[in-house]
């Protein structure tokens, strides 16, 4: 049975925090059936983080993101130039930049290099 139920309404929307002790057998089984429920009823479920905050996906955040630009955020968290950039792909400058730029698409072969280099998966790139 709920244990606790309250409710704040800001700028037209309702949020509702429910608190239900149940055996833990039946808690994963509860908890699809209620994103079901919700799911029926249009509501997103975000998965929450350590901290009870919602969690949003790279391209809800990023909405305009690009590959080029998560190269030149990547290569600005190292402290990385174009040109060392290059140097470590084996390529020349300006094709980094036009791989920053949007102006050159970059291939599964070009992703994976990128990867080895910042050490992510290559997919991010694709």
């Amino acid at each position: 049975m709920p244990a606790h139920m309250k409710t704040q309404i800001t700028d037209g929307l309702a949020e509702i925090n429910l608190s239900v002790k149940v055996p833990a057998a039946n808690a994963v089984l509860l908890e699809e059936a209620l994103k079901g429920v919700l799911a029926l009823a249009g509501q997103a479920v975000r998965p929450l983080n350590e901290n009870g905050d919602e969690m949003f996906s790279i391209e809800e955040a990023f909405p305009d993101g690009s590959p080029g630009m998560l190269i030149r955020g990547l290569r600005g968290k190292e402290e990385m130039t174009q040109e060392e950039l290059a140097d470590k792909l084996g390529i020349a400058q300006t094709r980094v930049s036009e791989l920053e730029s949007g102006k050159r698409s970059i291939s599964r072969a070009m992703a994976k290099r990128l990867a080895s280099v910042f050490n992510v998966t290559y997919k991010m790139f694709l």
